[in-house]
């Protein structure tokens, strides 16, 4: 007994693919710097976007970096980063590694983190970073931008900032 050939469905014809999104590059690359005021930012939510702005090929420069936040309870933050402060060198604890403990280098450091700083692109991103405590006078006349995604959203009680986290740990 033969079967009969199953009848072939009709191919559904393919919708034509919207056009790609052109990509809204956030600020144009200029010899002027983007100065972004880090006040009430989360650290790496802020890190993260800045990183991309270096890797993009900008000019970044942070300022208040002291003002920046970390999300959770100061106890836990700070203890945190007192056992990260206990590693070194068995051997020579002169050798390193080096904790940053000032708000610019802590920033600056978290910042290096998320960049590829093995390669040429993330060397040449990192000497593009300006991090600052305090606005310095020859930023001043910049116009600053904040950056509404990295904004803390609860109330600035439930975070700590960097400058507190400094203090607790060795800072002024």
């Amino acid at each position: 007994m033969v079967k009969p050939k199953p009848v072939a469905k009709p191919k559904p014809v393919a919708k034509p693919k919207p056009a790609a999104k052109p990509k809204e590059k956030l600020v144009d690359k200029t010899s002027r710097p983007i100065v972004i005021d880090a006040t009430d930012h989360i650290a790496g939510r802020l890190s993260s976007n800045v990183a991309k702005l270096l890797l993009e090929g900008n000019r970044v420069t942070v300022v208040n970096s002291e003002k920046i936040m970390i999300s959770g309870r100061k106890k836990n933050i700070v203890g945190e980063y007192k056992q990260f402060l206990k590693i070194s060198s068995i051997l020579h604890p002169k050798h390193g590694p080096f904790h940053p403990r000032k708000p610019d280098t802590i920033i600056s450091r978290m910042i290096r983190g998320m960049l590829p700083r093995d390669k040429p692109s993330g060397k040449a991103a990192l000497s593009r970073l300006r991090v600052y405590i305090g606005v310095p006078k020859n930023v001043k006349p910049l116009g600053k931008i904040q950056l509404e995604k990295t904004k803390i959203r609860k109330p600035s009680a439930l975070y700590t900032s960097v400058g507190e986290l400094g203090r607790n740990v060795g800072w002024n």
